[in-house]
């Protein structure tokens, strides 16, 4: 099996950016840091802390005023170990909305506070247990509240209304409809490869044409980490992949593009595109349900559920690590399985064959 180098390209360039962010913006210590969680992170978790760190950095140099207004650079541990709790708190205060450094607005809700949090309490524990501080401010500072959403997903009615609208065209502009021309065979399959399989819109676009075993109905996705697994689809997704791979086996593409789903350059299709192929649908089928990738995720892990009533399973296929993650998500569609369930059990109903266990 030949080896998707899509992903290895994207850990690459996450390293260099978080090279840069080390050389520029943070001080010496952190490399260490960031070394030494190398084993157990992915590049993109390291990237994202990277960046968290060097907003709480920028916080504390222009904010703190003992610090004495050092630039990030030059901010030690001795710095970060004189911080008070109350100190930290008041940062997760701060980056609830605030600009940053290229002037844009950026809000946090409890999600985005718990993961600022999370960074910097890693670098410090890394700090403690490295000797380097003896005290870690961050001990006594509670997680922000994490809030459930409503999941938002499209219920058997929606699904045939969006699928529509990519296989027909119903309701967009004419604009669109140009364009529906020479995209209508590839976004059938990606819209149904969604719908059908659940993997996340990375892994999506991640996928290289032999991938997809078509003699067992499966294809091999690349999951968070570097894990790579075997998944299925079932017959309506392999006629959408059917037709479409044999279109884009008509087009002339550069010999080294072994991309499954390709742009209109004639590219590996990104995310950013595949968000927008799936709001410019949905927008159409659903308006009044705000629809990403994730959503038709949470659509398939919701069918997956009620189908199979094995919340083991869905986690399994759906690449949750923790099955309480999954748990959380889909708690509420247990009462609909458990009052299935319920309706099953029959108090008076025929006895069992004579001879078999009545247990």
């Amino acid at each position: 099996m030949r080896k998707n180098t899509y992903f290895t390209q994207r850990d690459a360039e996450n390293l260099e950016r978080l090279d840069a962010i080390l050389q520029n913006d943070l001080p010496d210590f952190c490399l260490d840091y960031f070394v030494g969680i190398s084993s157990q992170t992915t590049t993109l978790t390291r990237l994202n802390y990277a960046y968290d760190i060097r907003t709480f950095f920028t916080y504390v140099s222009k904010r703190i005023t003992r610090i004495g207004k050092k630039s990030t650079k030059d901010i030690t541990p001795m710095d970060i170990e004189q911080l008070s709790p109350f100190e930290i708190e008041a940062f997760l205060s701060y980056v609830e909305i605030y600009r940053d450094q290229e002037g844009n607005i950026v809000k946090n809700g409890s999600t985005g506070k718990s993961r600022k949090l999370a960074a910097i309490r890693s670098m410090i524990k890394y700090l403690e247990k490295k000797g380097i501080i003896k005290y870690n401010p961050t001990t006594t500072v509670d997680t922000p509240k994490y809030r459930e959403k409503e999941i938002i997903r499209l219920e058997g009615d929606e699904v045939g209304a969006l699928m529509d609208v990519v296989d027909y065209g119903t309701g967009l502009s004419s604009h669109q409809m140009r364009y529906q021309e020479n995209t209508r065979t590839r976004d059938l399959a990606i819209v149904g490869m969604l719908l059908g399989t659940g993997i996340r819109v990375s892994e999506l676009v991640g996928l290289d044409v032999d991938d997809i075993n078509f003699d067992e109905l499966s294809f091999v996705v690349t999951r968070k980490g570097g894990a790579r697994v075997i998944l299925y689809f079932n017959d309506e997704v392999a006629g959408y992949l059917a037709d479409y791979i044999t279109l884009r086996n008509s087009m002339k593409l550069p010999k080294d593009e072994h991309a499954l789903f390709i742009s209109l350059q004639k590219r590996r299709i990104t995310t950013r595109a595949v968000e927008n192929i799936v709001k410019k649908y949905s927008s159409v089928a659903t308006p009044l349900k705000h629809i990403t990738p994730h959503k038709l995720r949470s659509t398939f892990g919701t069918q997956l559920y009620r189908t199979t009533g094995d919340i083991y399973v869905v986690a399994d296929v759906l690449g949750h690590k923790d099955v309480n993650t999954t748990k959380r998500h889909y708690a509420a569609i247990t009462d609909d399985i458990r009052r299935n369930a319920s309706k099953k059990v029959s108090i008076r109903g025929e006895l069992p064959p004579e001879g078999e266990d009545n247990d």
